[in-house]
């Protein structure tokens, strides 16, 4: 583990107590300070008063659910990543999921592993724990503007809010200069795991930066698909 991201402070907002406990005993273990909620407003509460650098969220929570808290946290302005924990697995949940602002999922069951190397992973690129250096790079394509060093997307001069997922997944496309990107390719660089079967995760994410940077997301005019080979960026 990084000396980076070891003191990382981790809320969990899940309402099944063993659960709760397994995922605080692993965190810790891995040298993360770990706070534990066990209702959506309890998380929400949590997350907004202790500010956190990651949340692990349950979407089936009492008393409100857990898009709610997620959509509470984004409209606050926090913008701490945000992995859901859920027993849910159909694509439309995680496509809503994507779009309140969450940066990765896991479904249940799941593997303690695969959880530790997302949370990981999700911490190496937030922009609190990731380091930047030297003066302001800028990038551009069409009418969008990107500031690699302090993380901002403009589009037509208006501030484009990214997860830092999505900006990742962007910036990998963008140091490509055009050449295809694999979705296993992506899948490693971006996400930090490797898959043996790639999931939709790639594709949902690509997805929602067509939405926020294409004029028509449906006939996309710089992040396009290569057709049985993944993703290239035309500037």
């Amino acid at each position: 583990m990084e000396t980076l991201i070891r003191d990382a402070r981790v809320l969990v907002v899940e309402d099944n107590p063993d659960l709760a406990f397994g995922l605080r005993n692993n965190l810790e273990i891995e040298g993360y300070e770990v706070d534990v909620a066990e209702s959506g407003p309890g998380g929400l509460e949590r997350a907004r008063e202790g500010n956190p650098d990651l949340v692990i969220l349950d979407l089936m929570l009492p008393g409100f659910d857990g898009y709610r808290v997620l959509r509470a946290l984004r409209e606050d302005g926090l913008g701490m990543p945000v992995l859901i924990l859920t027993a849910r697995g159909e694509e439309a949940d995680k496509v809503r999921g994507f779009r309140l602002g969450a940066d990765d999922y896991v479904t249940k069951p799941f593997g303690v592993l695969e959880l530790l190397a997302r949370v990981e992973a999700l911490l190496r690129r937030s922009p609190k724990h990731r380091a930047e250096n030297g003066a302001a790079v800028h990038e551009r394509f069409g009418d969008v503007d990107v500031d690699i060093s302090a993380r901002a997307v403009h589009r037509d001069g208006q501030a484009v809010s990214l997860t830092p997922m999505e900006f990742d997944l962007l910036l990998a496309l963008l140091r490509r200069r055009g050449a295809v990107a694999s979705r296993l390719d992506l899948m490693k660089e971006v996400w930090g795991y490797h898959a043996s079967v790639v999931s939709r995760t790639v594709d949902t994410h690509v997805a929602e930066l067509r939405r926020k940077l294409e004029d028509d997301p449906a006939m996309p005019r710089h992040i396009l698909t290569v057709r049985k080979a993944g993703y290239r960026l035309q500037t």
